[in-house]
């Protein structure tokens, strides 16, 4: 058992998996994070067009 799990310690396959998955994870949190600014500021450009259309007419 002790033989396995030095092994297990010394094996780094999976790290570089590890790895690969936390950079997807930022990337995909950027994503989110540039998609929402965004959609609010797409939200504001087109609600000030809203009302400076409804005051002049």
């Amino acid at each position: 058992m002790f033989k396995f799990l030095a092994r297990l310690g010394r094996d780094t396959k999976g790290a570089t998996a590890v790895e690969y998955g936390l950079i997807l994870a930022l990337v995909f949190l950027a994503m989110v994070g540039a998609a929402t600014t965004l959609g609010v500021q797409a939200t504001n450009m087109w609600n000030m067009i809203s009302n400076v259309v409804t005051s002049s007419s």
